[in-house]
């Protein structure tokens, strides 16, 4: 792994970029071409799921950037609809995606019958323990639905993937979760932030970046992983640079009051 970004541990030695390229949406040629921009821009995560019908345009663009396989973290993600065909959809993503393991399975959403949640999440622990992911987690869970996890099987998920940004900035639930050992995942950093919000005007203005850069920065200061998305090249490449610059502890703490906890 190109260890020239910040990354976060996961269990198992595995190293997770705290930025990724999200993937929602960009299907076909336009989501292959979003993909291979990012790539080409630095990015070294790409975030998939079964329910987005892009994983084969995503392992091609992988395959076909030059870079090699262990450089690139891929995630991808369970549908809730596929309750008691867990091996057989992680076998179909590992097929379109052109890989033999991912980086990271999710549980996309919470069963709806809360009685399947644990045995999925055992079918997603002996999905890890045969190689086809180095780590497993889950995406849009509450700390209790966690907490249920990790009492019934002494596993916590590696990542917890759900909405957030500095207006969602919640410190009870940042803090739930590094207890825990769970990585916090936020998606959607944009379309939950007013970049026109007068603070972060003023701290782009002083570091000469955009709102959204520093919407970024402030994610990966506080060691959460982030996930853009967009299939702008000019957006891509603006995206994945925030590493020139960092926020002073009192920009930070600016920040996190716009989340009003």
């Amino acid at each position: 792994m190109d260890l020239d970004q910040p990354t976060v541990p996961l269990p198992g030695e595995v190293r997770m970029p705290l930025l990724g390229f999200g993937t929602w949406q960009a299907t076909g040629k336009a989501g292959y071409d979003a993909v291979l921009a990012a790539l080409d821009a630095g990015y070294r995560h790409i975030d998939t799921a079964t329910m987005y019908g892009n994983e084969e345009e995503v392992g091609r663009a992988v395959q076909e950037s030059g870079l090699r396989r262990e450089d690139v973290f891929l995630t991808t993600k369970l549908p809730p609809e596929r309750v008691g065909r867990e091996r057989e959809t992680i076998e179909a993503s590992l097929r379109a995606l052109g890989t033999d393991h991912v980086d990271l399975w999710l549980v996309h959403w919470p069963p709806s019958n809360p009685a399947d949640s644990i045995p999925v999440w055992r079918e997603l622990l002996a999905a890890r323990d045969e190689g086809l992911a180095r780590a497993v987690g889950v995406s849009n869970y509450s700390t209790a639905q966690i907490d249920e996890l990790i009492q019934a099987t002494e596993e916590n998920p590696a990542v917890n993937q759900i909405p957030w940004s500095p207006f969602l900035y919640d410190r009870q639930r940042h803090i739930e979760h590094r207890d825990r050992g769970v990585v916090l995942e936020g998606y959607s950093p944009f379309k939950r932030s007013d970049l026109s919000d007068p603070v972060l005007t003023r701290i782009a203005g002083a570091h000469g970046v955009s709102p959204a850069q520093v919407v970024l920065r402030w994610h990966i200061d506080h060691e959460i992983v982030v996930i853009p998305k967009s299939v702008t090249p000019e957006r891509i490449r603006a995206n994945a640079d925030v590493f020139q610059f960092a926020l002073t502890a009192e920009e930070m703490r600016d920040i996190d009051a716009l989340g009003g906890t």
